[in-house]
């Protein structure tokens, strides 16, 4: 009998936590910060994806804890979704300094560790946070929409080959972007209105 899938998880997390060769190590440890690999439910036929973690974030090891976390928590309950039963993660597995924009050898570093969590838990949609999860996904699964803007895209769901098989691509814009735009709020609402049709 092969590991748990959960196992398997936590096992990729310890490797994350010895990876002293990425540039975030070290910012890691000087700022008493954690790993963020991800959590939920390792058979979910869900999964978002987000850039990066931010400070709330890497103090508590769990991604989406802040007040952008909190506007995504009431967003799945408004589809009559908890947290659990979906697995949420970020491409960046540290949080960069200041919340920059990840650099290219960052995301070759951390890159390896999202496509295993892609193999193990193969969900049946893939959900990007913000433009830095879209674009990088259309490029991961090489995707005709590469280069075309989130406003265009997001909430339609993007038929799309994952190395396990066909998945749904869902773009959504970032949950922080309801804090300066409150349009932004009823656009999300409407675009997980599309995510639970899917499910």
């Amino acid at each position: 009998m092969g590991k748990s899938k959960a196992a398997q998880l936590e096992a990729l997390k310890g490797e994350v936590e010895k990876l002293s060769a990425s540039p975030l190590y070290a910012y890691r440890q000087e700022n008493g910060y954690q790993v963020v690999f991800g959590e939920g439910d390792p058979g979910a036929r869900l999964m978002f994806i987000g850039e990066a973690p931010g400070k709330q974030e890497a103090l508590k090891g769990r991604p989406f804890v802040g007040a952008a976390g909190r506007v995504l928590d009431d967003l799945l309950q408004s589809i009559g979704l908890e947290r659990a039963g979906v697995y949420i993660t970020n491409i960046l597995k540290d949080r960069p300094p200041e919340n920059r924009d990840p650099r290219r050898e960052e995301i070759a570093l951390y890159v390896p560790f999202l496509r295993r969590q892609l193999e193990l838990i193969r969900p049946a949609v893939i959900v990007t946070l913000g433009r830095f999860a879209m674009q990088f996904i259309f490029e991961e699964l090489d995707m005709p929409q590469q280069g075309g803007s989130i406003s265009l895209l997001h909430g339609q769901p993007l038929e799309a080959t994952a190395p396990y098989g066909p998945v749904a691509v869902v773009p959504l814009f970032h949950p922080a972007v309801t804090f300066y735009k409150r349009d932004q709020q009823q656009i999300l609402k409407d675009d997980f209105q599309v995510l639970k049709s899917l499910l």
